[in-house]
């Protein structure tokens, strides 16, 4: 069985038991739990329920892991001739999180 579920606006394919990488959210424990109420669409062994948007009723149960900083990106700007240039370095957080029950109505 699996899900495609959309948190902050990322959407994500999940099976129960996968380990994902969410989006930053602040205030969440260690060992917490949270819903994804946000389903779009449920695949089991006998049918696809597909939402319109969402489907009525199901829901994902996550339970956080940690937090962490991604891989660090370089953003570098050059203007030619002008000796301008600028190099910024970016890490985007997230949060991690397991994937401990998927719920269909």
């Amino acid at each position: 069985m699996y899900a495609v579920i959309e948190i902050k606006g990322r959407q994500l394919i999940v099976r129960e038991g996968d380990v994902v990488r969410l989006p930053y959210e602040a205030g969440l424990d260690i060992g917490s739990s949270m819903k994804a109420d946000r389903v779009l669409l449920i695949r089991d062994d006998k049918k696809t329920r597909i939402g319109q948007p969402d489907v009525s009723g199901a829901t994902v149960s996550l339970e956080v892991l940690g937090e962490g900083r991604d891989r660090k990106i370089l953003v570098y700007k050059k203007k030619r001739r002008k000796k301008y240039r600028r190099l910024r370095g970016h890490r985007q957080k997230y949060t991690e999180a397991v994937i401990s029950r998927i719920a269909a109505a």
